[in-house]
This record gives structure tokens, C-alpha cells and sequence, in this order.
């Protein structure tokens, strides 16, 4: 028997995961919107830790769109008591599905738009990892990151980073709901605006 060595192997994907991609489709009409968001994670090391919860936010024509939202909060198999201070989310509270299926949402919700956060790369590597725990791929939307954009307005180096914080207190930007993924992605949105139009882009 034959082995037809140049025999193309499909690999089967979830119909979520291949919705997701046909939004890349060339052929589609383009409508520019951003989305801003934010996770909250178990720590820093984007291997080992977790996310705990996903917040975000549309913007259509250069305002936030309130009711284009999206909080999701994801059940833990390991708590860790210590690390409530930080991000404010208790074991009991909230209602939380588990991982895929808050990944199922947050790529719904995404959809082909540009992604925005501040010091984005982390949030987006921690959502690529468990994609990839999915056996799936990587996110393929574009995206944008405050600090950088920042960065390019005031001409600082790339090493010279701004927390969150200071560009609230720069902006004038209430604080509000700091430190939880729904919070901190309204604020970056507010944020994301102002240098949006001090860049003219």
C-alpha cells in the first residue's frame, strides 16, 4: 500500500475556535472597533499561574460603549487566601464557569477587534496559554498597549515604563474599582481615549 506522504492532516477544532478564526476572514467588511481589557491572574508567572477573572470593554468611535461589556470570573481548583488583597476575589462570591468556557465567551465577546491594556503582552500571553492548555492556537487579533503608547507620546525609552496608577493621577482619572479586571478595564478605556487623541491616531 501507498503512503501519500503530502496527504494534508486536518486537524478537528471546536466550532467556538473556528467561528473565532472566520472573523479574520479578508473578505469582511471591516468595522473598527477596540476592545480593552484586563485579567486578573494568580500572579505574575505566566506559566504556573492562572487567570482568575476577564474584564473588557468595547469602543466605537472613539467612546466607551457601556453595554458592549463583558466580566467573567473563573473557578480554581488551588486558592490561595494570600493573594485576595490584591485582586479582591474571594473563593465564594460571584458566579464562575470554568476555564473554556470563559475563554468561549471572551473570544465572542473579542471577536476581530483590536485588543488594548496596559502592559497588554502579560494579559494576553496568560489567555494564549490557556488556549493552549486547550490544545488550540493564539489570539490573532491586533492590539495596543497604553504604556507604549505613552511611551511614544512624551518620547521615553522603551525600558521607561508607567504604571497605571501614575497615568490615572497624569489624566486625572478616577480610580475607581482599581485592581479588579472589570476596573481596571474601564480605566484604561478612559485612558486609551485620552492619549488616542493627544497621538492623533
Amino acid at each position: 500500500m501507498k503512503f501519500n506522504w503530502f496527504k494534508k492532516i486536518v486537524q478537528d477544532h471546536p466550532k467556538f475556535w473556528e467561528t473565532y478564526l472566520s472573523y479574520f476572514d479578508e473578505n469582511k467588511s471591516k468595522i473598527k472597533r477596540y476592545v480593552v481589557f484586563d485579567c486578573e491572574t494568580t500572579g505574575l508567572n505566566y506559566k504556573k499561574d492562572r487567570i482568575l477573572s476577564i474584564g473588557a470593554v468595547g469602543i466605537l468611535n472613539n467612546r466607551v460603549e457601556i453595554n458592549d461589556f463583558i466580566e467573567v470570573f473563573i473557578k480554581q481548583d488551588i486558592f490561595n487566601p494570600e493573594t485576595v488583597a490584591i485582586h479582591g476575589i474571594l473563593k465564594e462570591g460571584p458566579e464562575k464557569v470554568v476555564e473554556v468556557e470563559a475563554l468561549i465567551r471572551f473570544l465572542d465577546f473579542i471577536k476581530d477587534a483590536t485588543l488594548v491594556g496596559h502592559h497588554v503582552s502579560f494579559d494576553i500571553e496568560m489567555i494564549n496559554q490557556a488556549l493552549n492548555r486547550m490544545n488550540l492556537g493564539t489570539l490573532k487579533n491586533e492590539y495596543m498597549d497604553t504604556d507604549i503608547m505613552y511611551q511614544k507620546l512624551k518620547h521615553f525609552q522603551q525600558d521607561q515604563h508607567t504604571s497605571l496608577d501614575e497615568l490615572c493621577d497624569v489624566y486625572k482619572i478616577r480610580k475607581s474599582d482599581r485592581h479588579t479586571a472589570s476596573g481596571d478595564a474601564y480605566i484604561t478605556a478612559l485612558l486609551f481615549l485620552k492619549l488616542k487623541r493627544k497621538l492623533e491616531i
